[in-house]
C-alpha cells in the first residue's frame, strides 16, 4: 500500500499457494517444450512454434489481463495494468465488502471463468449462476473484495491488505 497525492495505491495481492503452484507449472511448459525440441529434431518446428505461442500468451496475460494495482482516490478506483487503465467512478460504486470463499459461493452460485486463469491468478470475466458476468481480477483464494456497481457488472478483486482497501474506500465516501 502506498499513499500519494493521487490516492492510496494497493498492489495486486501476492499469489496464494494454489495460484503459485499453477503458475510455476505453467511457466515450466515453454522451457520444457524448447528442451524437447532440441532433442526431438523430427518435431523441432512444431515444438518451437508451441513454445513461441505459450511465451506470447504469457506476455499478453501479464501486460493486458493481470492488473498491477488498484488506486483508491476521490473520484473512485483506478485499476492499472502495464498497458491500460480503467476507472470505476465513485458514483458507480454502490457497495464494497470483504468476502471469504463461503460468502463468495453463496453470492455467485457456481461460475465459469472467461479469460486467463492459472497463470498468476484468474483475470477477466466470471460468468456466475446468480450474478451473471462479474469482472474478476484475483491472485488469491482468500481476501476477496466485492464491488457492487450501479447499472454495471460487479467486480471481484484481491488487492493487498483487503481490509485496509475497504476502509480506504469507505473513508473517502461512505457507501450505503
Amino acid at each position: 500500500m502506498k499513499d500519494d497525492k493521487a490516492g492510496t495505491s494497493f498492489r495486486l495481492a501476492p499469489m496464494s499457494p494454489l495460484s503459485r503452484t499453477c503458475t510455476l507449472f505453467l511457466l515450466a511448459l515453454p522451457p520444457t517444450f524448447l528442451i524437447a525440441a532440441l532433442y526431438l529434431t523430427s518435431v523441432l518446428t512444431e515444438l518451437t512454434l508451441i513454445t513461441l505461442l505459450f511465451t506470447a500468451t504469457y506476455i499478453w496475460i501479464w501486460l493486458w489481463f493481470r492488473p498491477t494495482r488498484f488506486i483508491v482516490h476521490r473520484g473512485g478506483i483506478e485499476v492499472c495494468w502495464p498497458l491500460k487503465r480503467r476507472e470505476i467512478a465513485q458514483e458507480d460504486i454502490s457497495n464494497v465488502r470483504l468476502m471469504d470463499v463461503q460468502q463468495l459461493k453463496r453470492e455467485i452460485g457456481w461460475g465459469v471463468r472467461i479469460g486467463a486463469g492459472g497463470l498468476w491468478g484468474g483475470f477477466g470475466w466470471l460468468w456466475t449462476k446468480r450474478r451473471g458476468v462479474v469482472q474478476m481480477y484475483v491472485s488469491r483464494t482468500d481476501g476477496y473484495v466485492w464491488l457492487d456497481c450501479t447499472g454495471k457488472r460487479p467486480w471481484l478483486i484481491t488487492p493487498e491488505q483487503p481490509e485496509t482497501f475497504v476502509r480506504a474506500l469507505s473513508r473517502l465516501y461512505p457507501l450505503e
